[in-house]
């Protein structure tokens, strides 16, 4: 062990996969003053036992970027260290029985073809060929992934470790972390049982005990540990020196890896077991739990109908060991909210070594840049709303979540764990009229209204979902009448104070310091001029400043403003999403609808686009803001929560001779892609800027002389943009677009569906596209290139729209 330093810049708890990867990646990039602290030896915890596993190709692009790094880091850590890590490309194949399987996996093909991996459709006998002895007949469709492979977990955290040493880390093993230091908000040091460090920065790798550390700078790092099993077998005849690929039955729940002439083999079981002590207990490193083959006997019986042999030979041991999941499976990266140099990559999901590499990679980066260094926003810890605080919360979602492992993901799937938990004040009146609520954010929002004798409850079928006609009622409604719409979700700021306008006017991109009754659609950027936000500012008072984002965002999107807010301002910022309830009145009689109801001119020349002001509806004081998303003239009534049942109740009395309708979210998708309005995330993101989605409109370049991301976006305005965001349509009703769908130019991969959906007024699938091509995208690349957009491996013509498909001219909001 290296004798304990008293002082580093970085201080790595955790000498795992992810920490190893991380301390590595930071003293490659010239940060040598980075100590690795391990309170048993190096990969002991979960690394160690972990089947090793690694796929280039995963369900999201940043996902599957980061496995690339990973494998391709592993691929030279060898010659890199000289230390052997047992990688090596073997490949992979997913068997599925259910004929609706091949559906999942032509679109896992088409998405990964997109971003230049293959992965290709195979028969089932191919499959047997590759798998000695495994039966096949009862198997409709495979997927094979020939670039998966696999690696030695040990000797790649030993391989890592050797890697950072020569760039001028640390590794201290057989430490324990038993605090962490602050001074007036900063970090200061950590403290061991062998002394103390002091340090700039911590980063927390300690994966089932990252709550524990997390606790002692006041974050909760919402994980939760499980049992995950698998046998190892002994050796079978035959299998030696052979690379056979990894086989994951996924109907079947089961998976099997090669393993130096055997198999291992398990399961991501339906009924998984969590492991709950609090705080969870230190242990010597290698610690397993008893055998438990009464758990896993169904699995067992699974795996040897798919691979008889395995009745026939020995095992060697069952493995029962503990992984952190967490609430969505998707692992937590970044600075937590709660402490500035604070960072945290945990809770892989038993996908630790598929992912540590390029997940230490991305965090390396990160803590260097002072920001991501792209869009990592479904790893980012603040994605979790402050409700993940509740251990209970955070264990019954995991648990569901990691039962759903293998499951068919149909695109528009909710899930019920933990349900209701927050809910509007309507809530009642909208499931009474025939609501079928989905959840974000731990809100419960209307997805749609069942009719009259029709249950309100999801058929999700990628043929015709039981929810199509009612969604397109309601869209006819905003069209042609007015709808309702509970926007009560929104995530809501206020930022008050003598300073509030230039503190805003530094942190968005648009001009928000415009006369009171404002209202100015903005971006909140990155130094690298990506899009961090997407958001409206209601200029109330002259100090006081109304923020209103998306319902998802509003850990990270508060979290944003705060920290660049300049120290010492008089200017401060308040969550209120819970203090006010949204009505929208959308639709070409919305202005007749609140006329009825409203003590306060509406009128274009009293309250014109993009205005707000005070009103009342029926008695209660709400700010009618004008500006939506779905391409009508519409109002959004933001008032205090305890008049939303007031207020809604007047509307729908009101309503009633004019047609009125309640609507929800499946709607506003429709409405909004047809008015080729984007979304965030999904369209937008922090590796895209506002001069690349069409968006310069709402940046000011003749305010002030800086504004957060100003200096990128002046570098990028005069050149030609290699990457651009455009509506596409296909009429073919077979192209059903949901997002990741292939984007070509003649014949050509250029490009992904983002989001997608089918517009009901214009008759067609609709998709936001996100095309790139180094040379640069002008209207004359968009009109001369014949597209195809590619749905489960087939080509469907599409046309790219320079315009919007509804309204171009927008002229309906503004009657």
């Amino acid at each position: 062990m290296a004798k304990l330093p008293t002082q580093a810049r970085v201080v790595v708890i955790g000498a795992g996969i992810a920490g190893c990867s991380v301390a590595y990646h930071l003293a490659r990039l010239g940060w040598k003053d980075v100590v690795i602290l391990e309170k048993n030896e190096p990969s002991s915890g979960t690394t160690w036992h972990a089947c090793g596993a690694t796929s280039r190709i995963r369900s999201h692009p940043t996902y599957t970027r980061l496995s690339n790094d990973s494998v391709d880091l592993y691929a030279r850590l060898e010659e890199e260290t000289g230390q052997a890590t047992g990688f090596h490309e073997t490949g992979s194949l997913r068997l599925a029985k259910r004929p609706e399987r091949r559906i999942e996996f032509e679109r896992m093909a088409t998405s990964a073809a997109a971003m230049g991996l293959e992965v290709r459709l195979i028969s089932p006998e191919e499959a047997g060929e590759m798998i000695p002895g495994m039966v096949i007949d009862d198997i409709d469709s495979v997927a094979y992934s020939p670039t998966d492979g696999q690696a030695n977990p040990s000797d790649l955290v030993q391989a890592l470790i050797k890697g950072a040493k020569k760039h001028g880390a640390t590794v201290c093993d057989h430490v324990m972390v038993t605090g962490i230091t602050r001074k007036n908000g900063e970090i200061t040091g950590v403290e061991t049982d062998q002394g103390a460090i002091a340090c700039e920065i911590v980063v927390n790798c300690a994966g089932i005990w990252a709550r524990e550390i997390g606790a002692m700078v006041g974050a909760k790092i919402p994980l939760q540990p499980c049992h995950h099993f698998y046998m190892v077998t002994e050796k079978i005849d035959g299998l030696a020196g052979k690379h056979l690929p990894g086989v994951r039955d996924i109907d079947n729940l089961v998976y099997l890896i090669p393993d130096v002439g055997g198999w291992m083999a398990g399961t991501i079981e339906t009924n998984p077991i969590a492991y709950l002590p609090n705080p969870i207990p230190y242990d010597d490193g290698y610690h397993l739990h008893d055998e438990d083959w009464d758990h896993f006997g169904p699995w067992m019986e699974a795996l040897t109908k798919r691979l008889p042999s395995l009745a026939d030979v020995g095992v060697r041991q069952l493995i029962n060991g503990l992984e952190a999941f967490t609430p969505d499976t998707m692992f937590i990266l970044g600075e937590i909210p709660e402490q500035r140099n604070f960072f945290v990559a945990a809770g892989f999901n038993a996908s630790g070594i598929g992912a540590g590499g390029g997940a230490g990679q991305a965090l390396a980066e990160w803590i260097i840049g002072g920001e991501p260094p792209y869009d990592l926003g479904i790893f980012d810890i603040r994605r979790f709303a402050p409700f993940y605080g509740s251990e209970e919360q955070t264990r019954i979602r995991t648990i569901e979540q990691v039962a759903e492992h293998f499951t068919f993901h149909w695109p528009f799937n909710e899930y019920p764990a933990g349900r209701p938990l927050r809910r509007s004040a309507i809530f009642d009146r909208l499931r009474a009229n025939g609501a079928c609520f989905g959840q974000k954010y731990g809100w419960e929002r209307p997805n749609w209204f069942a009719p009259a004798g029709m249950e309100p409850v999801d058929d999700n079928d990628l043929s015709g979902p039981n929810w199509f006609e009612p969604v397109g009622a309601e869209c006819r409604a905003a069209r042609e009448a007015v709808a309702l719409f509970d926007m009560s979700t929104f995530s809501k700021f206020m930022v008050v104070g003598a300073d509030a306008e230039a503190e805003m006017q530094r942190i968005c991109a648009g001009n928000v310091g415009k006369e009171p009754g404002r209202v100015t659609y903005t971006q909140l950027l990155n130094a690298r001029g990506g899009i961090e936000a997407d958001l409206t500012v209601s200029r109330l008072a002259e100090n006081q400043f109304y923020v209103v984002t998306g319902t998802g965002q509003g850990r990270r999107d508060l979290n944003h403003i705060e920290r660049n807010m300049r120290p010492g301002t008089k200017a401060s910022i308040l969550d209120v999403s819970s203090g006010f309830g949204v009505l929208a009145a959308i639709g070409p009689r919305s202005r007749e609808l609140l006329e009825a109801v409203t003590e306060g001119d509406l009128s274009n020349e009293a309250a014109p686009p993009t205005s707000v002001r005070q009103v009342f509806v029926a008695g209660a004081p709400c700010h009618a803001i004008r500006m939506n998303m779905m391409g009508e003239l519409g109002w959004e009534l933001h008032t205090p929560t305890e008049y939303m049942v007031t207020v809604y109740d007047a509307l729908k009395q009101a309503g009633e001779p004019l047609g009125l309708k309640d609507a929800g979210y499946r709607a506003i998708n429709s409405l909004r892609l047809e008015k080729g309005n984007f979304i965030f995330p999904g369209d937008l993101s922090p590796d895209i800027t506002p001069l690349e989605t069409g968006l310069r409109f709402a940046v000011s370049f003749k305010k002030g002389d800086y504004f957060l991301g100003r200096s990128a976006l002046e570098a990028q305005r005069d050149k030609p943009l290699s990457r651009r965001l455009l509506t596409f349509t296909t009429d073919d009703p077979e192209a059903m677009l949901i997002g990741a769908e292939t984007i070509r130019r003649d014949g050509k991969i250029a490009g992904y569906i983002s989001s997608g959906g089918y517009g009901y007024t214009v008759g067609s699938q609709i998709g936001i596209g996100r095309l790139h091509d180094e040379a640069g995208i002008d209207d004359d690349w968009v009109s001369s290139g014949r597209f195809e957009i590619e749905v489960r491996q087939k080509r469907y013509p599409a046309k790219a729209h320079l315009r919007a498909l509804y309204d171009p001219e927008n002229k309906r909001p503004r009657t």
